[in-house]
């Protein structure tokens, strides 16, 4: 079974506070880069990479003066999964998969960081990202962070079995069977879910099919204003989007024992992390009946 850490590997700050998540109460907000750190017998797997060291460091040369000053990303190199990686004993040469859910710029800033790794993302992304025909795309995708990888692997929708009702895209090259993709278009063309069987069950990052915790852990939709429009403004395809999102909100409470979260909520980050730190201490030897849902094993979640 895999082991399974959590990582903030980025922080954005947008005016507006809990008008954008919900339980600020100064006049920004924060927003995290929630990404996952991956122990498996072949080496170290990442899924997504928030902001990478390149970013840090030449913030102009890689990002759109747009979304640097619109999200007013906080650049932090102890922050990036570089660093974190390297923090936690592992070499970076270590990390030989990432799993990317989408190509956008906080998503995938960290991948040249990484030379040894063969990057895995859905094909019509790749296209989408390749062609950038948009204004919007032209912003959000950013060559600079990933024009230097030199290994891909990419994936068509509807090449696997289906998870709990979703379609999903099994047997990622060289990965273990216990990570898959479940695509969720409609953010971008190519945005995916990534699902980790754990030894405490699944955990499904559903990345950026939504935005804020009530969106899915409430019978009906409930977003902070400011993030219901940007997540508006980001969507290529809201029909499809937000389609998507009720299916993850209808998977969230009818399998509970499934851990739902998405990218950028700080609630959720905090109670995945804790919770991972605790089962990590319970493992050996395992407890029966330990908490497998992170809205049951964190209170703060309301």
């Amino acid at each position: 079974m895999l082991r399974v850490q959590h990582l903030n590997c980025g922080c954005m700050c947008p005016l507006g506070g809990r008008l954008f998540d919900g339980v600020s109460h100064g006049p920004t907000a924060r927003l995290l880069c929630h990404c996952l750190l991956v122990e498996s017998n072949d080496g170290l797997v990442l899924v997504d990479t928030g902001f990478g060291l390149g970013d840090v460091e030449r913030p102009y040369e890689r990002l759109s003066p747009l979304f640097i000053h619109v999200n007013r990303i906080q650049f932090d190199r102890r922050e990036t999964a570089a660093h974190q990686v390297e923090a936690l004993g592992f070499r970076r040469s270590d990390v030989r998969h990432i799993v990317l859910t989408h190509l956008d710029f906080d998503h995938a800033g960290g991948l040249e960081d990484f030379p040894r790794a063969t990057v895995h993302v859905l094909a019509d992304e790749m296209q989408a990202a390749r062609q950038r025909r948009s204004f919007l795309d032209r912003r959000r995708y950013r060559p600079q962070q990933w024009d230097e990888v030199g290994s891909w692997a990419t994936y068509r929708r509807g090449e696997g079995e289906r998870w709990f009702g979703f379609e999903a895209v099994r047997d990622l090259k060289g990965l273990p069977p216990e990570i898959l993709f479940v695509p969720l278009p409609g953010h971008t063309l190519g945005h995916a879910g990534v699902a980790v069987e754990t030894p405490e069950g699944w955990l499904f990052n559903a990345a950026d099919a939504y935005f804020n915790r009530h969106e899915v852990d409430r019978p009906e939709r409930e977003c902070p204003p400011a993030a219901r429009a940007y997540q508006r403004m980001m969507a290529v395809d809201p029909d499809l989007h937000y389609e998507n999102q009720e299916r993850v909100r209808k998977l969230a409470h009818e399998r509970p024992d499934i851990r739902i979260f998405c990218s950028h909520d700080p609630v959720e980050f905090e109670a995945l992390r804790r919770l991972s730190i605790n089962e990590g201490r319970r493992r050996a030897p395992a407890q029966a009946g330990a908490p497998r849902s992170a809205v049951a094993a964190a209170p703060q979640r309301q």
